[in-house]
């Protein structure tokens, strides 16, 4: 079973959408964590919605800081960052920079906030298949 931690700035959206992925598609492979760089203390609530729909496990979600994993007994075989500035910001403290991978994927959350339900639902959407299908393609290179 392979760890795997996934950093965004907030770790309120891109980075809970790919652990919810992992941790109920890919359990029997992966174990996923997920940490901000400035966490917000809170995961989107649209993203939450969006993810509950698809009957995922969300019980063990919270948006937190990526030092707890730092030199925690939780050890990481890879790092993923979602953000450039998680990207940034990561990649001068982990201590092993060739686990650290990087997939600039766009903020949902900037575009959700002044947007009705349907586009909302397509934003998160979007969103989500990009990172869906980013794992599927890291995962076919992982076996």
């Amino acid at each position: 079973m392979k760890n795997i931690l996934f950093v965004c700035t907030g770790n309120s959206a891109r980075s809970i959408i790919a652990e919810t992925i992992i941790n109920n598609e890919y359990n029997d492979k992966f174990k996923a964590y997920s940490a901000g760089s400035n966490p917000t203390g809170n995961i989107n609530s649209d993203i939450k919605k969006f993810l509950e729909t698809k009957n995922y496990d969300l019980s063990n979600l919270s948006s937190k800081n990526f030092d707890i994993f730092i030199n925690s007994e939780i050890k990481m075989d890879h790092v993923i960052t979602v953000c450039n500035n998680a990207n940034n910001e990561l990649c001068p403290i982990w201590p092993k920079k060739d686990q650290v991978i990087h997939w600039d994927i766009e903020d949902p959350v900037s575009k959700l906030i002044n947007s009705n339900e349907n586009e909302k639902n397509n934003i998160i959407s979007n969103t989500f298949n990009v990172i869906n299908k980013k794992i599927i393609n890291w995962i076919k290179n992982e076996e």
